[in-house]
């Protein structure tokens, strides 16, 4: 897939919204029928354009009230002492998202946790025990203004619903 069409950008805007949708439900909504609509899901899977489906849970409901924002320092910023820390960190089910920054730092880390006292451990015991971690500073989340793992697709050039 070279470039999307409308329909394929519709269909992304539909799953994004709701991926639960039928394959009958999402062709009406797109304005095809449901045999090409399929075709499209399975090209725009193929391709890469769609990586996964997935349940948002709400972290407050399971008992994740802490959101916490890392920003961690690596002692080398390169080599293999990094990838050791890259991949020590994608192991750690409390990481919920990491990202190479830049500024002060290596990584941005975030990370939940059930209260304060519990992500004070972890950060202890878990965090600045990493390979290759010079320091940690953290950030709390006081609340949140927006969460949401939709992406914009309207830079695509075609009108989304």
């Amino acid at each position: 897939m070279a470039t999307l069409d409308k329909y394929d950008i519709n269909i992304l805007h539909e799953l994004q919204n709701d991926a639960r949708l039928s394959n009958a439900e999402l062709a009406q909504r797109v304005g095809l029928s449901a045999a090409p609509c399929w075709r499209r899901v399975r090209a725009l899977e193929g391709a890469g354009y769609i990586l996964a489906y997935r349940a948002e849970i709400d972290r407050h409901k399971i008992g994740l009230d802490v959101l916490a924002f890392v920003r961690l320092d690596a002692a080398q910023n390169s080599g293999q002492a990094l990838r050791e820390l890259e991949e020590a960190i994608r192991k750690i089910p409390e990481v919920v998202s990491c990202h190479y920054i830049s500024g002060t730092g290596t990584f941005e880390l975030q990370v939940v946790s059930s209260d304060l006292n519990t992500f004070s451990q972890f950060a202890r015991q878990v965090l600045i025990n990493l390979p290759n971690v010079k320091d940690l500073q953290t950030s709390f989340s006081l609340g949140e203004v927006k969460t949401n793992s939709a992406l914009p697709l309207a830079h695509l050039g075609h009108s989304v619903p």
